[in-house]
């Protein structure tokens, strides 16, 4: 017996589909897609009671897409389910040809998003929405135990993308809230796709809007990503297209990762819009339409951001991390009568009400693009955004072969205590994630957030000041505290 749990990573299945690279076997094995794919169709069975569906199947641009997409369709088929195969797709149009009369009641969008090259994975979907983690762990279990389903015959295989619907919604959605055929005239956009899938949004979207797109780079699909990797939070990924867009003299710049349900953008001074910067000119379009909104993001935000929301009649609502942690709980909050248009990570992963709750960077950055045909500038939008003087990130790893989640939730009971002992340091209110605190104006002017990651042996560590030299302060006290623990790596604070 196969055990297969291990390719769960969070609500997608992962692992490793091409050999060659030190220290990491291939996973995602021609046996493991064949067999994940025969327990989708079990499990779609199991929970809805219905039998021989039809699955459309679509991927990124990885090099290992077809070899997954010919093993998931001999599966499936197999089991007399029928087979679209949609070819190149972006992971939000797989959701949305299940709204449409499109002619599948499931889906599956092969990808890894911006995980390196050898990577790949599974994304399900079904009409309500994508699977949750557990719905994961039950395909994953019923994979491991096998899967024989007896049909009188296979199911059919056709070809039909449904990209260019995707695409031509959004061009009407624009048209319909602009009303004019052509809302971006005048205006140069640049895209980088980062030779990931989103190159469509250039001739599909853009150009049929009126738009310049001279400029846009790395549009061609290449699963091998020669240029940089397809991430908005990559440093050099985002440097190369701020630079393309003061090159080129743009008015507006965008990045989407490789299966675009994430997105970036750039001003028209060449400074990146990006996590807080990001999430604060959604929500103020957003708080412009509607005021009093909650919007929901994750738990490394800055307590710039709070303000600005609340400057613009909303409140901040801090979440867990992972975007479908943020998702669920702006839904629940919707459920009891809180209206939460918004769920949104500082990753780009954006989920509108509006939009089925779905993270789609097509859709977020074409709600950008909407306000920017009606106003002509948006980098004044979010000129009053208080900004840290000083930011970064630290990845604290555990020492192999420990009890990490055992260990990790010790430190931060430990951390917690500490907090309330200590009084330049006080425990943020209403905090869902790890131990945030904020240090008084002599001890760093700011806050830290030690966490654990969703998925890995590491507990992150986010600071933010406003002052000069704050984060080395905050760093020195944190240090100090955390070097004792010899199961976790404090060495990268020094």
């Amino acid at each position: 017996m196969n055990n297969y749990l291990s390719l769960k990573n969070g609500t997608d299945v992962r692992g490793t589909a091409i050999a060659g690279v030190q220290d990491d076997p291939v996973t995602l094995t021609e046996e493991a897609v064949k067999d994940i794919g025969k327990a989708f169709c079990m499990w779609v069975k199991l929970a809805t009671g219905i039998d021989g569906i039809t699955v459309a199947i679509g991927h990124d641009s990885r090099l290992s897409c077809g070899d997954i997409e010919k093993w998931l369709t001999e599966a499936i088929t197999s089991c007399g389910y029928n087979v679209i195969q949609t070819g190149l797709s972006s992971t939000p149009s797989m959701f949305m040809l299940l709204q449409d009369d499109f002619g599948a009641q499931a889906s599956i969008m092969i990808t890894a998003s911006h995980l390196p090259y050898q990577k790949n994975g599974l994304k399900f979907f079904m009409k309500e929405g994508g699977l949750e983690g557990r719905d994961i762990e039950q395909i994953l279990n019923i994979a491991s135990m096998g899967v024989n389903i007896d049909c009188a015959e296979k199911g059919t295989v056709t070809k039909k993308s449904y990209l260019g619907k995707y695409a031509s919604d959004l061009v009407e959605k624009v048209r319909r809230e602009t009303g004019k055929q052509e809302p971006l005239k005048g205006k140069k956009i640049i895209v980088d796709a980062g030779n990931g899938a989103g190159g469509f949004y250039v001739d599909l979207v853009l150009k049929p809007l009126g738009a310049n797109t001279e400029g846009s780079q790395f549009l061609e699909p290449n699963g091998s990503f020669p240029n940089h990797i397809p991430n908005p939070e990559n440093e050099a990924a985002m440097l190369s297209v701020c630079n393309a867009v003061k090159t080129n003299g743009a008015d507006f710049g965008i990045i989407f990762d490789t299966d675009v349900d994430r997105a970036g953008a750039v001003s028209k001074s060449g400074e990146e819009i990006n996590r807080n910067r990001l999430i604060a000119l959604i929500s103020a379009i957003l708080l412009e339409e509607k005021t009093g909104a909650t919007i929901v993001t994750d738990s490394v935000t800055s307590d710039g951001l709070t303000a600005f929301i609340e400057a613009k009649g909303g409140v901040h609502h801090r979440f867990k991390r992972g975007y479908k942690n943020v998702i669920n709980e702006s839904k629940r909050l919707n459920a009891e009568g809180v209206y939460s248009p918004l769920a949104i990570e500082t990753s780009g992963h954006a989920a509108l009400k509006e939009n089925y709750f779905l993270d789609d960077g097509a859709y977020l950055v074409t709600r950008l693009l909407i306000a920017l045909a009606k106003k002509g500038d948006l980098e004044s939008m979010i000129q009053n955004l208080p900004e840290p003087l000083e930011a970064e990130e630290i990845r604290l790893k555990f020492k192999p072969n420990v009890n990490f989640k055992e260990l990790g939730a010790f430190v931060l009971s430990e951390f917690e205590a500490f907090v309330k002992n200590t009084p330049c340091l006080s425990l943020a209110p209403n905090n869902y994630e790890g131990v945030r605190v904020n240090f008084d104006k002599d001890h760093g002017d700011g806050w830290a957030l030690l966490r654990m990651s969703l998925h890995e042996p590491i507990m992150p560590l986010n600071l933010e000041s406003n002052s000069k030299g704050g984060n080395e302060k905050m760093k020195t006290m944190l240090y100090e505290f955390l070097k004792k623990y010899e199961f976790l790596d404090a060495e990268a604070m020094k």
